[in-house]
């Protein structure tokens, strides 16, 4: 299983931790990615997992915090799981999304 973060909590995250300390995933397709972003998170495209999947290994470290993002949530728990299944050890996912950040921490970022 893994843990859930808030938007509120990641924005504090992304304020206060360094980013040698964090993982940061996108699991959005990349035209949502060219809509709204957020800095410095790798863009795992879910529909592309056939691609990258094998080699997830080589692009990430099993055992730091790994915050998932994804529009709403759902796709980001998908990847959370799977990561968790892999035996990565500190994976959480981003409740609400980008939608969420967009609305509650950061209104800059556009909505979609």
């Amino acid at each position: 299983m893994f843990a859930q973060i808030t938007v509120e909590e990641l924005g504090r995250y992304l304020a206060e931790t360094s980013a040698d300390k964090l993982q940061l995933v996108d699991v959005r397709e990349r035209y949502e990615i060219e809509l709204a972003a957020l800095p410095g998170f790798a863009v795992f495209p879910l529909s592309e997992f056939a691609e990258w999947s094998d080699a997830i290994d080589d692009r990430l470290n099993r055992d730091t915090e790994t915050l998932v993002l994804c529009h709403h949530g759902v796709r980001s728990a998908q990847m959370c799981e799977w990561l968790s299944d892999r035996g990565f050890s500190n994976v959480k996912n981003i409740i609400g999304g980008i939608d969420a950040y967009s609305m509650v921490v950061d209104r800059t970022i556009p909505r979609y």
